[in-house]
């Protein structure tokens, strides 16, 4: 009996924490397999300055999503510092975080950087989202850091 309440008890507290470390992770913008963002390079938005796919030969996992670079060096300045490099919100529309707080899907290759920060916006069917953020960032920006800060932390 003991044994069993143990095993119970440990199967409880491993639950627990399973739930806790993954209410912390931030929910990135990947596809079904684990991919982020169709594959783009995070490092290359800002070393760069432009949007690049990557290579499956340099793909790193971190917090659960698979990255893709264009090289090693790019793959390396990421496992260093991956924060350096995060776009914002994930890697999901900062318009729609700031405007309507939900994640949106995103064309990878419309992007804007201000203040060392990447900023991936949707950009399809006559609908470009970053002309609309910068026409209204001043609001824009500061709501979609308030719905992101609440938003990463959801299950």
């Amino acid at each position: 009996m003991k044994i069993r309440t143990l095993l119970v008890c440990a199967g409880v507290l491993a639950l627990m924490v399973a739930q806790g470390q993954s209410d912390l992770l931030p929910r990135f913008n990947v596809d079904d397999d684990g991919l982020w963002v169709d594959g783009y390079d995070p490092v290359a938005y800002l070393l760069d300055r432009r949007a690049v796919k990557g290579d499956a030969h340099f793909s790193h996992t971190y917090q659960g999503a698979t990255f893709h670079f264009v090289d090693q060096a790019h793959k390396d300045r990421f496992v260093k510092d991956p924060q350096a490099y995060l776009p914002a919100y994930g890697g999901w529309c900062a318009y729609a975080m700031g405007a309507r707080n939900e994640k949106v899907t995103v064309d990878p290759e419309t992007f804007k950087i201000k203040d060392g920060r990447v900023f991936l916006f949707y950009n399809r069917f006559f609908t470009n989202t970053l002309t609309d953020w910068n026409e209204d960032e001043g609001r824009l920006y500061p709501a979609a850091e308030r719905n992101w800060a609440a938003f990463k932390h959801r299950p």
